[in-house]
C-alpha cells in the first residue's frame, strides 16, 4: 500500500490536501470516506436518487447530472480517487475512447496489458438497513435492461481513475463518479455490452429501494482474473 499519512501530516501547504486519518490497524477516512488496507475494500455513504427512467450514471456527486444517475453522494470525487491511489488500485484506459486526428474521438481504444486490466476490475455493492435487517447485494442487481427486462448482467465495474483538465481534476468539476452510459470523465466505468447506448438502463422495479434511501456503496477488488477483451 501506498504510505498513509498522518492527519497532521497533511495539511500543511497550500493548496490543502485531503486530511486522513487513522481509524485503527488497517482502517483509514478520508472525509466520510472509510478504506481497509488489509482487504482493499472501499466504503462511502449514498441515497437513492432515481426509482424510475433511464439511467446514464451509476453513481454522481450532489452537483452532478442528477436526471440521470441511480444513485447520489456527497463525498468528494477527488478523495474518493484517493483512497484508491492509496490502496494501490491499478487504473486501466481501456474505455477511455482513442482521439481521432481532428481532436475528437474516435471509435478506437487503447491496447491494455491483461495485468492491468484484471487489476481495474472492482465490484460495487450496497448495503442498507430494511425492516431492521442489514441487506447487502451487487449494485448491478438494482439496474434493469430496458429491452431484455433483465438485470445487468453480474460482473466487475472498471476503475479508470479520470482525468484531469488544466490542473483541475475532471470528476470534481462534473461530478461524474461511475458511469453506466460510458463517460470518460468518471472514476469508475460499466464494461458490458449497451454501456454506449443512452436508452437502455434503468432502476430495477420493486428492487431498488425507495427515493432518498440511505445506504453505503462498498467498493472491493474483483477476485475473478479472468479480464474482459479489450473492446
Amino acid at each position: 500500500m501506498a504510505q498513509v499519512p498522518d492527519a497532521k501530516d497533511t495539511a500543511t501547504t497550500e493548496p490543502v490536501k485531503p486530511s486522513v486519518k487513522k481509524l485503527d490497524a488497517t482502517r483509514y477516512q478520508i472525509g466520510e470516506i472509510t478504506f481497509d488496507q488489509k482487504t482493499r475494500e472501499i466504503r462511502f455513504p449514498c441515497k437513492v436518487n432515481m426509482t424510475e427512467g433511464l439511467l446514464e450514471f451509476l453513481i454522481v456527486h450532489r452537483n452532478g447530472k442528477l436526471h440521470e444517475s441511480l444513485l447520489l453522494t456527497d463525498v468528494s470525487p477527488t478523495q474518493l480517487n484517493l483512497a484508491f491511489t492509496l490502496l494501490n488500485y491499478t487504473p486501466s484506459r481501456e474505455l477511455y475512447p482513442l482521439p481521432n486526428a481532428t481532436g475528437g474521438t474516435s471509435a478506437n481504444f487503447p491496447e491494455v496489458a491483461p495485468e492491468i486490466k484484471a487489476a481495474a476490475r472492482i465490484t460495487l455493492e450496497v448495503e442498507w438497513t430494511e425492516e431492521g435487517k442489514i441487506r447487502r447485494v451487487p449494485v448491478n442487481e438494482w439496474v434493469q435492461h430496458s429491452v431484455k427486462l433483465t438485470p445487468m448482467p453480474a460482473g466487475p465495474w472498471v476503475y479508470g481513475a479520470s482525468e484531469f483538465h488544466d490542473g483541475q481534476y475532471v470528476p470534481e468539476l462534473t461530478g461524474d463518479i461511475a458511469s453506466i452510459f460510458l463517460s470518460p470523465s468518471a472514476i469508475i466505468h460499466y464494461p458490458g455490452d449497451d454501456r454506449s447506448d443512452d436508452t437502455i438502463w434503468a432502476p430495477y422495479p420493486k428492487r431498488v429501494p425507495a427515493f432518498e434511501t440511505k445506504l453505503t456503496m462498498i467498493v472491493a477488488p474483483y477476485r475473478d482474473a479472468n479480464p474482459i477483451p479489450n473492446p
